[in-house]
């Protein structure tokens, strides 16, 4: 759903605060990151790349790989939320510059 400004500026007037920490950007980025972890478990394990495979089997635990995943998909999680709230915040500030060059056109 894409706000025209004058509801999103009004929106993110409100909102500011309570978007900075939503719950549902943090569980997207989740998802993201296990995506990531899901593929490269089944880029192992699909024998795609023997040699990977094989130093994968021998050198690596699967609670590394694990806890790999998890640190992974935290990290996305936490990235996606800061640069979704960035955006909306750019957003906001352009049309409030905007909106100050109509009032005074200098």
């Amino acid at each position: 759903m894409v706000l025209n400004d004058e509801d999103f500026e009004l929106f993110w007037l409100k909102n500011r605060e309570k978007e900075k920490n939503n719950i549902k950007t943090y569980l997207f980025g989740l998802s993201s990151g296990f995506a990531i972890g899901v593929s490269i478990i089944l880029t192992i394990y699909s024998g795609w790349y023997q040699r990977a495979t094989m130093v994968a089997y021998s050198k690596m635990s699967g609670v590394i790989l694990f806890v790999a995943i998890i640190l992974i998909s935290i990290f996305f999680a936490v990235i996606y939320s800061k640069f979704k709230w960035e955006m909306q915040e750019q957003r906001y500030l352009e049309i409030k510059h905007k909106k100050s060059k109509e009032k005074n056109p200098a």
